[in-house]
């Protein structure tokens, strides 16, 4: 299974957290992500590393379905000047989402040290050779359907892909891709059996925030989904998870917090 660690490499950093897993904040540069509420600049970014996110991920294209594509340039100025902003005020970790490398490079001047990629890096040997050559971690989100046997049997692929172009076995994050291709069922399946994921003995990014399968289990919108989202959370992290991205950071804190109170 894998372990929770107190220290995780981060790009050129060593990361480190007291709590049971590292908490990622969501902030979304777009008009038009599913939820509302992860939408925002400066103000919501700050906010989210004063609540206690480990790491602040910035996305400047949504990835909903039906999402609108955006081009290379507006994500650009979506994204860079929010990066910019925030290493006036702080040298917290960043996360780009994104399946641009052109975009990665236009954030790599503010010290990022993860590429966030729902495509795994498209199997384009350019981008993996850029994770390779800039010591940052990537994650690789498996974007399909499958069971746990195919997630993780594809997600292997992936991870050969990466090794063939000399990414090291430490950039490396993995993400089973709740809701991305997959039947509620699907992901549902996939957050009760988190630590066969974990035992491909790599860091487990878990990304379900109010999302669909969330809605399923509880009957609501994802205005209304944050019980769920940190309860699915909760069993995530306890099966394993080292990650968990959110868009709600104060109570995600809350329930480490109360988690590592709690365990033996």
């Amino acid at each position: 299974m894998c372990k929770i660690n107190t220290k995780m490499k981060i790009g050129n950093r060593i990361l480190s957290t007291e709590k049971k897993a590292f908490v990622m904040g969501i902030v979304n540069a777009t008009p038009d992500s599913f939820f509302e509420g992860s939408r925002g600049g400066i103000e919501r970014a700050l906010q989210l590393i004063e609540e206690g996110a480990d790491i602040i991920d910035i996305g400047g294209e949504s990835t909903r379905p039906g999402f609108t594509p955006v081009s290379v340039e507006d994500e650009i100025k979506r994204v860079v000047p929010l990066v910019k902003e925030i290493r006036k005020h702080s040298d917290i970790p960043i996360s780009i989402d994104t399946t641009k490398l052109e975009v990665m490079k236009a954030c790599m001047d503010y010290d990022v040290q993860i590429w966030n990629d729902v495509l795994a890096l498209s199997g384009k040997k350019e981008n993996a050779c850029f994770v390779a050559k800039n010591n940052i971690s990537v994650i690789l989100m498996h974007n399909g359907e499958g069971d746990i046997e195919q997630v993780n049997k594809e997600l292997c692929a992936t991870i050969d892909f990466a090794f063939q172009n000399e990414i090291k076995k430490e950039q490396i994050i993995v993400d089973p891709g709740i809701g991305f291709g997959k039947t509620n069922e699907q992901s549902i399946n996939i957050i009760k059996n988190t630590d066969k994921i974990c035992n491909l003995e790599y860091p487990v990014l878990m990304a379900l925030s109010r999302k669909r399968c969330i809605g399923e289990m509880t009957g609501r919108p994802a205005e209304q989904r944050l019980v769920g989202t940190v309860t699915a959370n909760l069993i995530s992290v306890q099966r394993g998870a080292c990650m968990i991205r959110v868009h709600d950071v104060k109570e995600t804190v809350d329930m480490l917090n109360v988690l590592k109170s709690l365990s033996r």
